[in-house]
């Protein structure tokens, strides 16, 4: 069986980097990518089982490529985990009116993973 695959889109190193490593202690695979525009393509063509996105990246769109996810047929089932600093209410507010499953905060996440990432995955 093949492991399952996270796409990981984000600019610092920290968190970022960190999270890589988590999900592969976890056993994922995990594509890492630099620009929100090319998510979209890449979700349809890889199916990934989750989404995780870094709202403070200064190339493109986060909000915008969240939106085009859940607005996709082929991706709209895709859960979405984004983050940023804690202080950063109106980056969450914009993530989850375009449609993130979760939003947390870059020390929250790095903090409590394993329990974010399962919340995540809850089926409704």
């Amino acid at each position: 069986m093949t492991k399952p695959l996270a796409l990981l889109l984000y600019e610092n190193l920290r968190p970022g980097s960190t999270l890589v490593n988590r999900l592969q202690d976890l056993d994922y695979r995990v594509q890492v990518l630099a620009n929100p525009a090319t998510l979209l393509e890449q979700a349809r063509a890889t199916k990934p089982l989750l989404v995780i996105i870094e709202l403070t990246i200064k190339v493109g769109d986060p909000g915008a490529a969240i939106t085009a996810l859940k607005g996709d047929q082929a991706t709209a089932h895709i859960p979405i985990l984004a983050y940023c600093g804690a202080k950063d209410t109106k980056l969450k507010a914009k993530a989850l009116k375009a449609g993130a499953t979760l939003v947390a905060s870059d020390t929250a996440i790095l903090e409590q993973f394993p329990q974010i990432l399962e919340q995540l995955l809850l089926v409704e």
